[in-house]
């Protein structure tokens, strides 16, 4: 076997490693969602116990990817990928995290009647959820314009964030009992807001990839 068909391999072997990994992180989002929607605590705490799973997988990739840098010699080419992988693991993880803080606050609020009806809140996920998913795809498929429609959504995420903590500013206002749950529903959509900014990162480096230009290194 050639040193290059080796490298080759373990490349493809990196590669299914993250497609793993974010089809993981892309679950953990609809698990977190659908659990506080049905204000299922058991699924919420399945989403908090997976998180330690991904964290190992971040790990894992990371030394693949270190191993292959320093063993290797990549071109410059291959570095790009190898180091935009691990830039993207890194905000993969930092979105499963967010879905455990999602599901954490969850299980506080599950036994009680909600201020009123998550309307806005789950497609305000859904919206962050499918940024995700398009993003991996995007990388699996090296598609550039798919990559630049996701950090194109990161704006409709935004209104709905504004939308909704304009809302519940409203019913704190009217109604100081509403304070509590109004506050927690707050971090919610603000860690829904923070996993469309990191599905956003994976767009941007999904087009490094392809192109050598991300907006953070000035190339």
């Amino acid at each position: 076997m050639s040193t290059r068909h080796g490298f080759d391999e373990s490349l493809r072997d990196l590669h299914y490693d993250v497609v793993r990994m974010a089809s993981l992180v892309e679950k953990s989002i609809e698990e977190a969602i659908l659990a506080l929607k049905q204000k299922d605590k058991e699924l919420a705490q399945k989403v908090v116990q997976q998180d330690d799973e991904i964290d190992e997988m971040e790990r894992a990739i990371e030394k693949k990817c270190i191993r292959l840098i320093a063993t290797q010699q990549p071109l410059a080419k291959d570095l790009r990928l190898i180091t935009s992988i691990l830039k993207m693991i890194t905000d993969l993880e930092r979105i499963a995290d967010h879905s455990a803080d999602i599901s954490e606050l969850i299980l506080k609020i599950a036994d009680e009647e909600y201020i009123k009806p998550l309307v806005d809140i789950p497609k305000m996920a859904s919206v962050a959820r499918d940024m995700v998913r398009s993003a991996i795809d995007a990388y699996i498929n090296n598609d550039i314009k798919m990559a630049e429609d996701v950090c194109s959504k990161d704006s409709t995420v935004d209104n709905y964030f504004e939308s909704i903590i304009n809302d519940l500013q409203e019913l704190m206002r009217k109604n100081p009992q509403n304070i509590n749950q109004a506050t927690t529903f707050i971090f919610i959509v603000k860690y829904i807001e923070k996993i469309a900014d990191h599905a956003t990162n994976l767009g941007e480096w999904v087009i490094y990839i392809i192109t050598g230009r991300h907006k953070s290194l000035n190339t």
